[in-house]
């Protein structure tokens, strides 16, 4: 199964009873793994999870701590990217030169980099002290 076809599968499975507005994301681990997460909705806003962060999530558990790739995939009439706090997750555990794929339900794709999605990203190296 593609990094798509995980999204678009596991996107089925979102608990978006609030918003109606489902998200898929899969991340292809540098061991070439791949681990999936949907968003999942609570009534106390913004208490729910992105469907990034729940790959991230299921990645981490894994045993995995590196992307290699990613897609994201939601309804809507253009690809959606990752919202800012979720570009911020990715890039902690992913290069800036990782693509992230992004998706649409009707099949119009996006790829950008990680570097293009979150540029000048807060690293690690910026809490080094010299």
């Amino acid at each position: 199964m593609s990094l798509l076809e995980t999204a678009r599968a596991v996107r089925e499975h979102a608990y978006a009873p609030y918003s109606r507005f489902k998200v898929g994301a899969a991340i292809r681990a540098e061991s070439g793994a791949v681990y999936a997460g949907c968003n999942v909705e609570n009534v106390a806003y913004p208490q729910g999870t992105c469907a990034e962060a729940g790959a991230i999530a299921a990645m981490v558990a894994g045993g995995d701590t590196r992307i290699a790739e990613v897609c994201v995939i939601a309804d809507s009439p253009n690809p959606v990217p990752p919202c800012g706090g979720c570009r911020q997750k990715l890039r902690e555990f992913a290069g800036g030169d990782v693509r992230v794929t992004m998706a649409t339900t009707d099949g119009k794709t996006l790829v950008m980099t990680m570097d293009q999605l979150l540029p000048g990203a807060f690293a690690a190296s910026h809490m080094e002290r010299r």
